[in-house]
């Protein structure tokens, strides 16, 4: 009898567990880890796996067929043009909101501002493709406001994600632009604000408002609607402000 009763019990829980994918954009890289940490608290047996990378890239994707079930986008106009093919069945929501930073490990000025990046001295300037990355987008506005980009043009060096100009911002440029929620890892504590980076003037690029989606392929799935669920709910917006993100109470 207690073998059955053992047996009924591991099969529930099998029953109940399960996988579910998310398309995540790179800027949200540790803030993610601490979201699936912080919603396994309540849904144990539910697998969140993660994908990391460009926002326009995952559209793409997802617009060919790729088997996610959310999308948490660096941007609202992606996740709006999922919705508006049917791809997503829910209207895009804003879930957070991200700030641009300039970061140098190179001993720069950064207390001068963006403009530091005009110095003849500055020959590499890191930033995300604006074509598929939304930092790399609100990187350009920024130039074109501050009226240096024909300037800052030549030098600049794009990585295909958020990810990968940070990784070029901190090692073979002079100075990068990349999310300011990247510096508030404990992996990141190192680079000290005011020091290695500074935020961007928030005035030179409109704000970075980023959209989540249930895609279509998720309707009925009730773990993908419990961890969307998660994403918009108060938890979630504490460990966003805890990285650097701003969010709407």
């Amino acid at each position: 009898m207690l073998k059955l009763l053992l047996a009924s019990v591991l099969l529930s829980a099998s029953l109940l567990a399960g996988e579910i994918s998310v398309a995540v954009a790179a800027n949200l890289s540790d803030a993610v880890e601490s979201l699936k940490t912080e919603f396994a608290k309540t849904n144990p047996n539910t697998k969140v796996n993660t994908i990391l990378g460009a926002s326009g890239k995952f559209t793409t994707q997802i617009k060919s067929g790729a088997p996610f079930d959310i999308f948490l986008s660096a941007d609202m106009k992606f996740p709006e043009s999922l919705y508006e093919d049917g791809i997503a069945v829910t209207k895009p929501v804003v879930y957070a909101s991200g700030a641009l930073a300039m970061v140098s490990t190179k001993g720069l000025d950064l207390s001068k501002g963006i403009a530091v990046i005009v110095d003849p001295k500055v020959e590499k300037v890191a930033i995300a493709n604006p074509k598929t990355a939304p930092y790399g987008t609100a990187s350009m506005e920024a130039f074109k406001n501050a009226n240096i980009l024909d300037k800052v043009e030549p030098k600049l060096v794009q990585g295909d994600s958020i990810g990968q100009a940070l990784q070029f911002s901190l090692t073979a440029a002079d100075v990068g632009f990349v999310n300011a929620s990247a510096f508030y890892s404990d992996k990141m504590k190192e680079y000290k604000k005011g020091v290695q980076w500074v935020d961007v003037d928030p005035k030179l690029y409109k704000p970075i408002a980023q959209g989540i989606v249930l895609l279509k392929q998720a309707e009925k799935n009730a773990e993908a609607k419990a961890f969307y669920d998660f994403v918009l709910s108060a938890k979630a917006k504490a460990i966003f402000k805890n990285y650097g993100y701003v969010v709407n109470e």
